[in-house]
């Protein structure tokens, strides 16, 4: 019978949640933005009114003005009200399949192999689907139709807003091929750049390219990526039944001021640090490597990362290591406006100790952070603070714990 998955992805998601609860907006160009007055003030959403004034994800609100002929609403990001819909949303989904797999916030695969015996069958469902969520939640939503993931989501992609498109074991060389291949999942734009200088501009090209000079040149992902453009992605969609695998943890922040300094960037480090340690303490889980992003002021950004010597969930040992990332490898060229932290290869249960690290050594750090943690659980995160970050009194009014700074799992550092 073969497998027939669709990708759903609402439309706009978070400028349209904004304009279902104020009516006023709906005809009206409209941008989800951050906090400007704390330098969080970029683009997050936009609607097609916003849209077809080249507004993009991430420019600032000064340049979204700048770009908008007509009045530009600005609605500061409410991710509580988002998360909220989006459940609504998903519960839908699980009333025809329990394999929904969600990526990111606003889209999801759903698994419909189960109900459809044709690809008619997987059409009309996934129509039936985007007409509840219309009547039901009063949103649009593009959905992609095929025999695997990569495609469904491709599909979702080809068309918006409200529409389906099908993508089979027969059409997909016509529909697909023609297609940028940056448009294939995961190519990024550090992978698009190799597959320019290679001279890979379509998916077809990607597909008709031999596989060992691809994997020459990316390694194992080359070889992942050409099975996508052939159409051999077997990947299955998750269970709803099966416990969410934590892949990492991370925050970032936009920072109010430009950092000028080692000391600025360092002071920022650990206090994003300590929130991603208070969050792996609370599941037990220890990390095996450190990430760390930074954006610089022309908006340009870049991610590196390192293996640890031992596994930890102490916020000294995640900073310090992430700062020593930073000294490595900025120049200073431009002043810092961002910085992310972010721990990865996790593992949980019981730790196994460094030869050289003192068991003891580590449960009192670990005690002094809980201690702390609990301090702030209690009585505020303000209640105890690192002297680093008083500093610079522009500084000292970040708060990790504010949901604007939270890092999901998919797509990090990444706008939506």
């Amino acid at each position: 019978m073969g497998r027939f998955i669709l990708h759903s992805d609402l439309n706009n998601f978070y400028a349209s949640v904004e304009s279902l609860y104020n009516p006023n907006i709906r005809n009206k160009a409209v941008v989800v933005v951050g906090d400007e007055e704390k330098r969080h003030g970029i683009v997050l959403a936009k609607n097609y009114i916003a849209k077809s004034y080249n507004i993009k994800t991430g420019d600032t609100v000064w340049e979204a003005r700048q770009k908008c002929a007509e009045e530009l609403v600005c609605v500061p990001a409410r991710f509580d009200l988002y998360l909220y819909v989006s459940r609504l949303v998903k519960d839908i989904y699980r009333e025809y399949s329990d394999k929904v797999e969600s990526f990111g916030i606003d889209e999801a695969w759903i698994d419909i192999s189960h109900l459809a015996k044709t690809y008619e069958d997987a059409v009309a469902i996934a129509n039936n689907i985007r007409t509840r969520i219309i009547s039901e939640i009063g949103l649009t939503v593009s959905i992609g139709v095929s025999f695997n993931k990569v495609f469904a989501k491709l599909g979702s992609d080809l068309k918006k807003p409200n529409a389906t498109i099908l993508i089979t074991q027969d059409n997909f060389r016509d529909v697909v091929w023609k297609l940028p291949v940056e448009d294939l999942l995961y190519v990024g734009r550090a992978t698009s750049k190799k597959f320019e200088r290679a001279r890979i501009k379509t998916i077809g090209d990607l597909a008709n390219t031999d596989i060992k000079y691809l994997k020459l040149t990316l390694g194992k992902m080359g070889v992942v990526l050409h099975d996508f453009a052939c159409g051999r992605d077997t990947s299955p969609v998750e269970s709803i039944h099966d416990k969410e695998k934590i892949k990492s943890f991370g925050n970032s922040t936009t920072c109010p001021v430009d950092l000028v300094s080692n000391t600025e960037v360092k002071s920022i480090i650990y206090m994003l640090a300590e929130s991603v340690a208070e969050r792996m303490k609370k599941k037990n889980y220890y990390a095996h490597g450190v990430s760390l992003w930074v954006k610089d002021t022309d908006l340009c950004s870049f991610e590196r990362q390192m293996q640890l010597s031992s596994p930890t969930n102490i916020s000294e040992d995640i900073a310090k290591n992430c700062y020593k990332l930073f000294l490595d490898n900025y120049d200073w060229q431009l002043n810092v406006r961002a910085l992310g932290v972010r721990v990865t290869n996790l593992t949980t249960g019981k730790m196994q100790y460094d030869l050289f690290e003192s068991v003891n050594n580590f449960e009192k750090k670990q005690k002094l952070e809980c201690a702390i943690e609990k301090l702030r659980e209690r009585f505020g995160y303000d209640i105890i603070r690192r002297g680093n970050i008083l500093v610079n009194q522009s500084l000292s009014s970040l708060n990790p714990h504010s949901d604007i700074h939270i890092i999901h799992p998919i797509g990090f550092f990444k706008a939506k």
